[in-house]
């Protein structure tokens, strides 16, 4: 029987989101280019120290001094070695399925001795989408995979570990456990040991086949983190951090949609990831792990319907040890931890603006409003202000242009009724890029205020989609400033047409178009903005309009108080101008 085909894989959000910015940016510049073209007047978690506890070593891997970070002094995570010709082992198995809980400040974490695995990983701090603590492991996925630190052999398994029943032993003080199996032939162990107050697991295994040692590695399957953010599947994929190439990878599911991806290196760590948590595996310095890519076709806890969701497999050696930071994508922890473990935060393209974009919203937050809504709507007022002389010089642009129209109109008639394609279309261009000089207008000058927006736009989207600190941050009405309102009704988009359109009203003529064709072209405008924003984070709709609402009063005062005195002299050098011509 044939397997069911996959669901068609979906273009990730990031990649809509580039595509929709660029689009928008070709809009706002090549209409308002077009138009003048053709002889139309247009214008325009505190900050800790994660030092590793001494992990509880397994009876076949090496001890540590107390206190020791395993990222730093621990065994080689990838020890093929083992006694040659050991005698049988005796029998280590249990007689029945059990369940055994750690709790740390941190953590809720429920293993089952049943192959010696995770059922269940919760963080307490971390609330999802109905308040209750935030549930790591995606139960659905699990049901047709495997769960949490299953081990996964590239070869030939020498028993069915995953399925067998374990003994467990706690640890002392209830910080960690200890499973062991032995069926005379196959013996294998697993040691997680926790921090009372951290987010650093040691964790530690072997696995032995006659006494030799068989490779092997854990495994994470089945969807990762937070299920209840937009596009699950499509935020969560594998990590490695190439220390060769100093370059972090991260790898979708499709990268294995023909069968399990195997890269295999000298990594600094190797992990899953979703939008906003980690699970990384941070192996000694200088050692070479492998891992595997998986495409996991499952439902998840929000959507029952199947979806490619990654899952990833580590280690490699008959024997493996890595201190695992499973926690939030909070940038100062993860750079205690690891200082290159913090570039698993991507702030994309942008990333010169959007990480102190982010930097000076955090400080806001933190010593002002203590809310990142309000920090929001003052950042863009900040912004707005230091755009301000800008937006004088494009004003001052539009007076001239206002002052232009009639010789203008002019031009317009003087070839009114030619094609596009008729030579004379290119001496109407001529004309009115002669005008514009003749009076020092730059035709693009209503786009560049807009222009330089976009990048703090783009900016804003990554620091939304990125940061911990965003997650679940409410303002007003709005539950959730990281995700699109959950009314059916999204009000923000709602007054951000509005405001799109009262200061499309409150623009000079000029900037608008002077013809009736393309002012309907421009009022249609925030329409198009108000679908693009639509489905878009709360923050950044948040960050638009209230950038509109500034630009509306900026508007008003110009339009107020500023005397166009530049528009009167233009006028007067116009009409001197007509008076010579017709002496």
């Amino acid at each position: 029987m044939s397997s069911p085909t996959p669901p068609k894989k979906e273009i990730s959000s990031e990649v809509r989101t580039v595509i929709a910015f660029v689009l928008m940016g070709l809009i706002l510049v090549a209409t308002p280019y077009a138009y003048r073209m053709f002889g139309i007047s247009t214008g325009s978690a505190p900050a800790a120290t994660l030092a590793a506890k001494s992990a509880v070593p397994s009876k076949s891997s090496t001890p540590l001094a107390a206190g020791t970070p395993m990222t730093t002094s621990a065994p080689s995570a990838s020890d093929n070695s083992a006694p040659a010709g050991a005698p049988p082992a005796d029998a280590i198995t249990a007689s029945a399925e059990e369940d055994q809980a750690v709790d740390t400040t941190r953590y809720h974490v429920v293993f089952s001795n049943r192959g010696a695995v995770v059922k269940s990983w919760t963080l307490k701090d971390y609330k999802d989408s109905i308040g209750k603590p935030l549930e790591l492991v995606n139960g659905p996925g699990i049901a047709k995979t495997a769960y949490p630190f299953s081990f996964y052999f590239r070869g030939n398994a020498p028993a069915d570990l995953n399925k067998l029943l374990w003994v467990a032993h706690p640890l002392p003080g209830g910080l960690g456990i200890r499973f062991d199996y032995s069926d005379g032939k196959t013996v294998a162990s697993k040691t997680f040991a926790f921090q009372r107050d951290g987010y650093l697991v040691q964790y530690s295994d072997d696995v032995t086949s006659n006494g030799a040692g068989v490779p092997h590695m854990a495994e994470w399957r089945g969807g990762f983190g937070d299920m209840a953010v937009q596009n699950a599947s499509g935020q969560q994929a594998t990590i490695r951090y190439d220390s060769e190439k100093n370059k972090l990878v991260r790898d979708a599911a499709k990268t294995a949609k023909n069968g399990p991806a195997n890269a295999d290196g000298e990594f600094s760590f190797a992990g899953i990831d979703d939008q906003y948590f980690a699970a990384a595996f941070l192996p000694p310095p200088s050692t070479a792990i492998s891992t595997t890519t998986f495409d996991d076709i499952v439902p998840s806890t929000y959507n029952n319907s199947d979806q490619p969701y990654p899952g990833v497999a580590v280690g490699g050696g008959a024997r493996n040890q890595f201190a695992v930071y499973i926690g939030p994508k909070e940038v100062n922890m993860l750079h205690s931890v690891n200082p290159r473990l913090d570039g698993i935060v991507d702030w994309g393209w942008f990333g010169v603006i959007a990480k102190p974009l982010f930097l000076v919203l955090h400080w806001m937050n933190d010593n002002f409003v203590h809310n990142y809504g309000w920090s929001i709507v003052l950042l863009t007022f900040v912004i707005n202000t230091a755009l301000l002389p800008i937006k004088l010089a494009n004003f001052k642009s539009m007076r001239k242009m206002q002052a232009l129209q009639p010789d203008m109109t002019a031009i317009n008639n003087k070839y009114k009724g030619i094609s596009m394609s008729d030579p004379r279309a290119a001496n109407k261009q001529q004309e009115m890029m002669d005008l514009y000089k003749q009076h020092g207008v730059n035709p693009m000058g209503g786009c560049i205020p807009m222009l330089i927006q976009l990048p703090f736009l783009y900016a804003f989207y990554k620091v939304l989609a990125v940061t911990i600190e965003m997650r679940h941050a409410s303002w007003l009405w709005v539950g959730d400033l990281s995700q699109p309102e959950h009314f059916g009704i999204h009000f923000l988009p709602l007054i951000m047409i509005a405001s799109s359109f009262l200061m499309t009203k409150m623009t000079p003529v000029p900037a608008t178009g002077g013809d009736p064709a393309q002012q309907k072209m421009m009022q249609f405008m925030p329409l198009m903005y108000g679908v693009f924003f639509w489905s878009m984070s709360s923050g950044l709709v948040l960050y638009w309009t209230t950038s509109n609402l500034v630009q509306i009063a900026q508007q008003f005062f110009f339009n107020k108080t500023a005397a166009p005195v530049e528009a009167r002299a233009l006028a007067k050098k116009v009409i001197q101008k007509d008076g010579r011509k017709r002496a």
